[in-house]
């Protein structure tokens, strides 16, 4: 199975989103990892149908998605940013009528919605209104209403928005388990949200595609760049001026500072090596 989008641009009156957007996608997890505004959620969008581009085409294994229609609709599930849920239903009601919506018969929508209750660990609250739930609890039903057609493609846009670090820890091992012989498509300005489990990283900056490739090749980019030093307080302003800074601690009276520059900076500056974080403040931090 292969998604290939093809010089994808979306514009808004004078404005440039998506600024011809080439991918070619296979089974696996693809972290879109961007800054708010950088075009994620718009390419999220055309990718679902739900928004039509300006200009390009996307393909899966060869054919147009918008003149396959329904049959591309079978093989997709999707979790906005905000999820359509009604609030005064019961969470198992809630599921059996999007399985309805997506053409499955009354037997195997009460058969999947319990099955995937199960799967994000929300089966006790089957009886619990909508309303009642978490935020991270809301987040896992949006996973089991998109899973119920059993999709060969899963977008997530910004799924771990508004949790708690132990929710998302929880979704992550949920989308673990998800990503098996599925292409998967998760949007995210949260780096941590990436450990251990994305395929791909591909940075979307400013509308375009500025790296698209496994998480530890684009570190080995980062590689001799990443410096901690040590400061007075009163030197912060002209660092923050001259460097690219990511990370800013105080300890005993001074600042830690971490920053990017491809040479030593100061005496005392130390080497560190890049991590996930890094990859978000080097290509979205400010200079």
């Amino acid at each position: 199975m292969e998604l290939s989008i093809q010089s994808l641009s979306k514009s808004y009156k004078n404005q440039k989103v998506l600024d011809d957007v080439t991918l070619n996608l296979n089974p696996g997890v693809y972290s879109f990892l961007g800054a708010n505004g950088s075009g994620k959620t718009t390419l999220m969008r055309i990718i679902a149908t739900v928004l039509k581009p300006t200009s390009g085409s996307i393909y899966l294994d060869g054919k147009d998605i918008l003149s396959l229609g329904e049959k591309y609709r079978d093989v997709l599930g999707y979790v906005p940013q905000q999820v359509g849920y009604y609030p005064h239903m019961k969470v198992h009601a809630f599921l059996e009528y999007v399985g309805t919506l997506k053409g499955l018969n009354k037997e195997k929508c009460k058969e999947k919605a319990e099955y995937w209750l199960k799967q994000v660990n929300l089966y006790d609250q089957r009886n619990k209104k909508i309303r009642k739930l978490s935020g991270g609890m809301k987040q896992r039903v949006g996973i089991a209403q998109a899973m119920l057609n059993d999709p060969k493609i899963l977008i997530l846009d910004e799924p771990t928005a508004g949790l708690d670090p132990k929710e998302r820890i929880r979704f992550r091992s949920i989308v673990a388990n998800l990503s098996i012989n599925r292409i998967v498509l998760y949007t995210t300005h949260i780096a941590s949200d990436l450990e251990g489990l994305t395929d791909y990283v591909c940075i979307l900056k400013q509308g375009k595609i500025e790296q698209l490739n496994r998480p530890e090749e684009i570190l080995k980019t980062l590689s001799g760049i990443v410096w901690d030093v040590l400061v007075e307080p009163s030197e912060l302003e002209h660092i923050e001026s001259e460097y690219k800074v990511g990370a800013i601690e105080k300890t005993g009276g001074k600042v830690r500072v971490r920053l990017y520059h491809e040479v030593k900076p100061f005496p005392n500056a130390e080497s560190k090596t890049p991590t996930l974080e890094d990859i978000y403040l080097y290509y979205f931090g400010e200079a």
